[in-house]
């Protein structure tokens, strides 16, 4: 059978394909049961190696159902077919990813980067406080609704959060996701812990944000990490005069290669750059209930 003598009868109606790997493939879809667009990953095992079969994707059906979070991909239906294909129905982002939103707008302003990576750093410091880490940020996992707010998504190598009888976190040794965000320690083949992962590469997407560019070449693997060890990340010249000083330093503290010193994800709402974005929220409530306020004396 088809995907579309598939999913027809449920209400779906395929339409264009947004992406496509190797053995997954992403189509938008209209639901007439949800009256809405949504997104449809279908993944073939058949096609899929076994690792993939057998550890990635239990994890990512075990968890999807867990997740309630405003700014995380919503799941609505996950679907298995007998022949090994397997349908995740999720809300539909349709302003695409970051990276391809800040290739297309440049980098992000202040106050732009500033609400997205709030948003961003929410869904991840849930996930850890629900029990597992993400190990796979990256702006193209970084979706944008209409309203161009942030939607977290691809679990595929999300790992539980364990700890041993001392209370210390287990460490991890699979090499998960791209070596552009990935922490120097895992690109050495050394256990991490997946935690501190999560924070560099939210690291690198913040630097991303705000410059518009990568913070390293990854076009050559060992010079990237040599060059990572060496010093702490420089800033382009074009960005040095407006990057908010709080900024660089929030960078800093995550894309730091010493991972005992690196800044956990639980304490980035403290840092006094997110503060402030927190801050101008509640001081523009406050002046709008000002407004209205004065308005309803007025039409008294």
């Amino acid at each position: 059978m088809t995907d579309d003598e598939i999913l027809n009868p449920r209400g779906y109606e395929l339409l264009n394909l947004i992406g496509e790997g190797a053995y997954s493939k992403v189509r938008s879809a209209f639901s007439s049961r949800l009256k809405q667009n949504c997104a449809i990953k279908c993944i073939d095992k058949r096609n899929a190696p076994e690792d993939f079969v057998q550890k990635f994707l239990p994890r990512e059906l075990e968890i999807l159902p867990r997740l309630n979070h405003k700014n995380i991909i919503k799941l609505y239906e996950i679907l298995a077919v007998s022949d090994g294909r397997i349908f995740i129905i999720m809300d539909y982002a349709n302003k695409g990813d970051l990276l391809r939103y800040i290739q297309k707008n440049s980098a992000l302003s202040e106050p732009m980067a500033q609400r997205l990576f709030s948003e961003l750093s929410s869904a991840v410091a849930y996930c850890h406080d629900l029990g597992f880490c993400h190990r796979d940020l990256k702006c193209e996992n970084v979706l944008l609704a209409n309203d161009l707010s942030v939607r977290l998504t691809d679990f595929g190598f999300a790992r539980q959060i364990e700890f041993d009888d001392d209370g210390e976190v287990k460490m991890s040794t699979t090499f998960c996701g791209s070596a552009a965000y990935a922490a120097p320690e895992i690109i050495q083949g050394k256990q991490y812990d997946p935690r501190k992962h999560d924070s560099w590469s939210l690291g690198v997407i913040l630097y991303i944000m705000v410059c518009g560019s990568m913070p390293y070449d990854d076009s050559n693997v060992r010079k990237m990490l040599k060059e990572q060890l060496r010093q702490r990340v420089r800033f382009p010249s074009r960005c040095l005069a407006r990057l908010n000083p709080e900024i660089k330093d929030l960078i800093w503290r995550l894309i730091c290669v010493d991972a005992k010193a690196r800044m956990h994800v639980s304490m980035l709402h403290l840092h006094q750059w997110l503060r402030r974005e927190d801050m101008s929220i509640h001081k523009s409530t406050a002046e709008l209930s000002r407004v209205n306020i004065i308005e309803n004396l007025s039409g008294n």
